[in-house]
């Protein structure tokens, strides 16, 4: 059918429906008739905002016929439009043409419930452009099949990428998402990697580039880089204005306002790519940290766009390193394998792109992709990355470097092989390699299903709500502790002073107590080993008591006394841990010294004053030893104790650079793990407090974002969390490699749950849980159950939100 008649066929369709013909309508065929008279490609292009709801009916008469017209291609836009149609007629004319359908623009439209239908359904057009849309869940399960290029740009809404969202796009090959809000690294690469046929990738874009295509004037660069792939290590760098010009095609790059952004002095030499050597990042480092906590603070404040990052250049010019030189960033070469890409090129970077090696882990992850941030991908690039990859990240627990079947270790370990291979070269590989032992193989088949479980399992265990005659009551837990040798069993104290031990395996409440005083919030919590029935709780009014939980009463709102012993109030209490012998606990609080209370007479024995300027809030004994204590405080310094010697001198002190949060032994009392503001982490040697691991976490610049770190499967890995941030990172606690960071999300756009604290199952490895808080729609604390060896898509029941820096603070 020629176009003249697919007009005509518009006509009596007009007739049949009783509508008039739109104008509007009739210039679009006059537009299609002179493209083909001038043997162009014949583009049909429907603007939306210049139809109603009674023109759709009609046209979809026509489109259902298009097929087999003289049309080559139909274009559907949808911009912002005063007129509201009718959304199921708008899908309805989008899935009318079945095999011309080239492009589907949705940029700024407000069009949140037809996405939502959208999605479901799927359409067959090549392109689907959803920039600036306000995409909150991206859960496309509807059939794309032909689809190449989606564009989700300014999708400020997006804050993660569903596990099956592009399940049915075989044939994606480019996709955009500058500045959304997606910054999970670890599950967005896993999404991401099944997609077959995806080749162009961007999460942030190059000055001159506006698709995700390799920036055209990078090419004679790229073959010179190239070139130097004899040279491996060796990248030559042109002066600062020839490599700008080399990425993004601008002779001279300006601000908005026309000033020239900076004056680089010329780089007329070579540098040399590290090899695997954990101090050459420093500068790499310290612009992540502040880039990162800039970008972090804009993005609490929803309603406002991330700016370009060329504004950053002065505030880069003056951050700091440790070492007290100024970083002048005209004098650093990128460290980026590239040796084109400089982080002041890039415009509207989603979170992800602070992420440390953000690109290497990228160009490792997916080795199908051939341009990332409009910036092509060489071979020496790859090669490159997967170095640093294995040096900065694991694949899989345990140094394996493959996914292993579950069901072959097992049959392995019943046939008493191991069927793995194993280096001795060093004692740390000595470590991983026991043959046929026990742990060899448990560790195996942790890894083997932690590789299998891409979205780990998570499960809330403290959602309790009791109603009595007075008032219907939500339990809000603020502090939790896993019994020491009943795996089910664990104990949470309440903001409303209440001590609650549940069975947290079903979910079962095991006793209830409200005795500890009403309103005070119970921070600190400790069972006693020994006699395993019983645990001291203190709360923030100094109140401390031992309670036995075999006479506590499994109802709740029940008031029963179940205390054993009554001890002296500790004012401002913040922390209690008891010692390995089970005879004696510390207290600690906002005050610069720690009191010592005897269990079985309930007598405070004495208060240690002034162990340090400021004040302490965590003091953990030793694991194995009744005598050795140590305590954190916000005065920077960690500092270990001996009750033989008189607390009156530390056997030693460590500093940190920022106030620390907490400090916990490993489970055999070799190392210390330190955990001060802004996600500085590291490990010391419990002997001496020498400094054993950095575990380099970048911070978020916030002077409120309190750190917590625990040890997990022994002292083999660690776990890290802060109170203003939604993430648990997990990091192998000998190599200081990241295995996986775990974000608590929930269904709500523009909320976020905050990690308030956190503990590492004893029983169970790569298991552990989260005291989480929110205060949007309401206040909540939930504690989050986290299973890394089993797979689930856990979104829909969290909630969201911020609790308070004056608790986020206090205790462990």
């Amino acid at each position: 059918m020629d176009i003249s008649g697919l007009q005509n066929w518009y006509l009596d369709s007009c007739r049949r429906h009783d509508v008039l013909p739109n104008s509007k309508v009739l210039s679009w065929f006059s537009k299609a008739k002179v493209q083909k008279s001038c043997k162009q490609k014949c583009n049909f292009v429907v603007l939306l905002n210049q139809l109603k709801d009674d023109d759709i009916p009609p046209l979809i008469d026509v489109f259902q016929a298009i097929d087999s017209s003289d049309i080559d291609a139909v274009d559907i836009l949808h911009h912002e439009s005063t007129s509201v149609l009718n959304e199921d007629y708008i899908l309805s004319l989008m899935n009318a043409v079945k095999l011309k359908l080239q492009v589907i623009d949705l940029s700024n439209a407000s069009v949140k419930d037809f996405l939502r239908d959208l999605f479901r359904v799927g359409l067959p057009c090549h392109v689907l452009n959803l920039r600036s849309t306000h995409v909150q869940k991206l859960d496309m399960a509807g059939r794309f099949m032909r689809l190449h290029t989606l564009n989700l740009d300014f999708c400020t809404s997006l804050t993660t990428l569903q596990k099956d969202c592009f399940s049915c796009m075989p044939n994606l090959m480019c996709l955009s998402m500058c500045e959304t809000r997606v910054s999970n690294l670890w599950m967005t690469t896993a999404v991401l990697a099944k997609l077959p046929s995806l080749l162009e990738l961007r999460f942030q874009n190059c000055l001159c580039c506006k698709d995700t295509g390799p920036c055209q004037s990078s090419s004679s660069k790229e073959k010179k880089l190239e070139n130097n792939e004899d040279r491996p290590n060796v990248i030559n760098i042109c002066s600062y204005s020839e490599e700008l010009s080399v990425v993004t095609g601008c002779d001279a790059l300006q601000t908005s306002t026309d000033e020239t952004v900076i004056d680089f002095l010329s780089l007329q030499e070579s540098f040399t790519v590290p090899e695997v050597d954990e101090g050459t990042d420093d500068s790499s480092e310290v612009d992540e940290v502040k880039l990162s906590g800039y970008l972090q603070n804009l993005l609490k404040e929803s309603s406002i766009p991330l700016p370009s990052l060329f504004r950053q250049s002065k505030l880069q010019n003056e951050i700091q390193e440790n070492d007290g030189h100024l970083l002048h960033v005209q004098k650093q070469p990128s460290n980026n394998v590239s040796g084109t890409m400089n982080k002041d090129i890039w415009h509207h970077p989603s979170p992800i792109c602070f992420e440390r090696h953000y690109r290497e882990y990228m160009v490792a992850s997916l080795p199908r992709l051939e341009v990332l941030d409009n910036l092509p991908i060489g071979k020496m690039e790859r090669e490159t990355s997967k170095t640093i990859f294995s040096q900065y990240y694991e694949y899989l627990p345990y140094r394996h470097n493959h996914k292993k079947s579950v069901v072959n270790i097992l049959q392995k370990r019943e046939m008493g092989t191991s069927g793995i291979y194993c280096q001795n070269s060093s004692k740390l590989k000595k470590k991983y390699c026991h043959g046929r032992s026990q742990c060899f193989f448990s560790r195996s088949l942790s890894a083997a299903k932690f590789g299998s479980s891409t979205w780990p399992f998570l499960n809330p265990v403290s959602d309790f709500i009791y109603m009595s005659k007075e008032e219907t009551k939500r339990l809000r837990p603020r502090q939790f502790e896993y019994h020491p040798s009943d795996s089910s069993l664990m104990a949470f104290g309440t903001l409303g002073g209440e001590i609650v031990v549940i069975n947290h395996e079903t979910g079962n409440i095991i006793g209830y107590n409200s005795s500890i005083g009403a309103m005070n919030s119970v921070l600190g919590l400790c069972w006693l080993r020994k006699y395993p029935s019983k645990l001291v709780a203190g709360a923030d009014n100094g109140c401390l008591k031992l309670f036995d939980v075999n006479h506590v009463p499994a109802k709740l709102g029940d008031t029963c006394g179940s205390v054993v012993v009554n001890f002296e109030d500790f004012e401002q209490l913040t922390s209690v841990h008891v010692n390995s012998a089970d005879d004696k606990f510390l207290a600690s609080g906002y005050s610069k010294g720690v009191a010592l209370y005897d269990i079985s007479s309930g007598r405070r024995l004495q208060v240690f004053t002034d162990m340090h300027q400021e004040p302490i809030n965590v003091a953990k004994f030793a694991h194995h030893s009744p005598f050795m204590f140590a305590t954190s405080s916000f005065d920077k310094d960690v500092k270990m104790w001996d009750l033989r010697e008189r607390p009156e001198r530390p056997c030693y002190s460590a500093s940190s650079s920022r106030g620390n949060v907490m400090v916990c032994f490993s489970p055999d009392d070799l190392y210390l793990l330190v955990s001060a503001i802004d996600n500085e982490v590291k490990q010391l040697l419990a002997v001496d407090g020498r400094l054993h691991m950095d575990f380099n976490i970048t911070s978020t610049g916030s002077a409120h974002n309190y750190t917590r770190s625990y040890y997990i499967n022994g002292r083999d890995y660690i776990i890290s969390g802060s109170c203003d941030e939604n993430v648990v990172r997990i990091c192998c606690a000998q190599t200081g490699r990241r295995l996986r960071d775990v974000y608590i999300e929930g269904m709500e756009s523009g909320n976020s749950i905050f990690v308030q604290s956190l503990r590492g199952d004893p029983f169970r490895h790569f298991n552990f849980s989260v005291l989480t808080s929110s205060m949007r729609p309401t206040p909540k604390q939930e504690i989050i159950k986290v299973n890394l060896l089993a797979s689930s898509h856990y979104a829909d029941e969290s909630s969201q939100g911020q609790d308070s820096h004056l608790s986020c603070g206090l205790g462990g």
